[in-house]
């Protein structure tokens, strides 16, 4: 049940993600317009995704700015190396074929193995006081 939780937060972050990309485009198509899409894409996923897993994935019941901004800034940190995996297939799938849609399962593509990779990473280095079952 966790897993499949799991996946379902990923691909709602994942949609709000290429939402905001396909709003920020819409301003333009260049290589700017492209930086600003993701950024602003990976913002957005990041603080959607955050806010699910500390609630639903790791049953984290911890309140207050000190508590958020601590957690949020480590769940930001492990997400950079997994940022980095999403951002280069994303970047190389749009270099490769020019088009959204390419461009677009690059994206989810890189979220998923990301994805993967920054449950470990939370679940190890910033949910550590959260009640948190063995995911299946």
């Amino acid at each position: 049940m966790l897993l499949l939780r799991y996946a379902g937060f990923a691909v709602l972050a994942t949609l709000a993600n290429l939402a905001t990309q396909r709003l920020v485009l819409l301003a333009g198509d260049g290589g700017t317009a492209f930086a600003l899409a993701v950024g602003a894409g990976t913002l957005v996923g990041l603080v959607v995704k955050y806010l699910l897993d500390k609630r639903w994935i790791f049953y984290d019941d911890a309140t207050g700015l000190r508590a958020h901004g601590r957690k949020f800034t480590l769940y930001t940190v492990m997400g950079i190396v997994t940022t980095a995996v999403f951002w280069g297939t994303e970047t190389a799938f749009w270099i490769f074929w020019k088009t959204d849609v390419m461009r677009e399962l690059g994206a989810v593509l890189g979220l998923t193995i990301g994805y993967v990779i920054k449950y470990n990473l939370d679940r190890r280095f910033v949910f550590t006081d959260a009640r948190l079952g063995a995911m299946s």
